[in-house]
């Protein structure tokens, strides 16, 4: 008699299991923002709040970024404005997008308005997750020593 066989698990493409790991990770520091934002509503005027808030959980975001979605040993202020950058642009891109939109249509309705600010979220998040996978995050291989040894000095000579 034969063993009754196991189902077999697949696992994710490395690649699709860090993209989740960065959905999950943005997601939530981005659920926790807003929640902030809403507690600092009637403390401070909201574009400095704003500001506040979009600094700090930038920070959070990218140590949470090369701890758990990335998985990387990079770390340091470098890999701070680096990611910071990626915010910058991803802010100039969903505001472009809106402006394109405003400039089509001077009043649209919140349903295309959201709908337009949320594409180009997507659009922009998955350009940010490229950029910290391949840029930000990647494994660097170590600098060649360009010291010479006594080695290479006595082949030389």
């Amino acid at each position: 008699m034969t063993a009754p066989s196991r189902p077999q698990t697949r696992t994710p493409h490395p690649l699709v299991a860090a993209f989740v790991r960065f959905v999950v990770c943005g997601g939530g520091v981005g659920l926790a923002s807003s929640g902030v934002l809403v507690l600092l509503n009637d403390r401070i005027p909201m574009a400095v709040a704003n500001a506040l808030v979009t600094v700090v959980s930038t920070v959070i975001a990218t140590e949470l970024h090369g701890r758990v979605s990335f998985r990387s040993a990079r770390k340091g202020w470098g890999v701070h404005l680096q990611s910071g950058m990626t915010v910058a642009v991803s802010y100039a891109f969903t505001t472009g997008a809106l402006l394109c939109l405003y400039a089509v249509r001077s009043e649209p309705s919140a349903l295309v308005e959201q709908a337009v600010y949320l594409s180009a979220s997507a659009l922009a998040g998955i350009g940010r997750f490229a950029l910290l996978r391949v840029v930000v995050f990647a494994e660097r291989a170590p600098a060649p020593d360009a010291s010479l040894s006594k080695a290479a000095v006595a082949m030389a000579a």
